[in-house]
């Protein structure tokens, strides 16, 4: 058989299928790859501690020293928070105090003012009350001065209806005068 011109040139000369195996595990090849083992773990090595390290030792350095700043700045802030607070605290507790206090004084004012009006209406009431009994009893007094004379009008006028003559004033003035007492 002829091979035809396809398979000519895939052909690998002095191949005959055998299984040439894992190359890690062949024993001829162990001792380069040790080698190159070696070499490749020592340049890694190299490489990491010439500049990966470095530059995750400054940011670890930067982030432990951003973290402690704001920690700081944080206390600060609480600090200042807290001040604040304290002097609100003691700001609202004056403003308490003060208007207590201001409450307490304008009670006391309203409350003298009107023991004041209170006074003042009830020596007005006690004058118009005295008034008011000094006209009852001078009205009272004209009234029985009124009915005095009445009486004595009508004592005379029943003298003359009875008598037929009308008696002296005096008489009358008299008999009036033992009657009222």
């Amino acid at each position: 058989m002829a091979a035809t011109p396809e398979k000519a040139g895939t052909e690998i000369p002095g191949s005959h299928h055998e299984d040439p195996g894992f190359p890690p595990f062949k024993t001829e090849t162990f001792g380069g790859q040790v080698l190159w083992l070696a070499i490749t773990f020592g340049a890694l090595l190299y490489a990491m501690h010439k500049f990966i390290i470095p530059r995750l030792r400054g940011i670890f350095e930067h982030r432990h020293s951003t973290i402690r700043n704001d920690l700081e700045g944080a206390a600060a802030d609480k600090a200042k928070a807290e001040e604040v607070g304290r002097a609100y605290e003691a700001a609202m507790a004056k403003a308490r105090a003060e208007a207590e206090e201001l409450g307490k004084k304008a009670h006391d004012e309203l409350m003298t003012a009107s023991e004041a009006r209170r006074r003042a209406l009830e020596a007005d009431l006690l004058k118009q009350m005295q008034d008011a009994e000094a006209k009852i009893a001078a009205t009272k007094a004209k009234a029985m001065m009124s009915v005095r004379d009445v009486a004595a009008d009508a004592a005379a006028e029943i003298v003359k209806q009875l008598t037929g003559k009308a008696p002296p004033a005096a008489a009358v003035e008299t008999a009036l005068g033992k009657v009222g007492n």
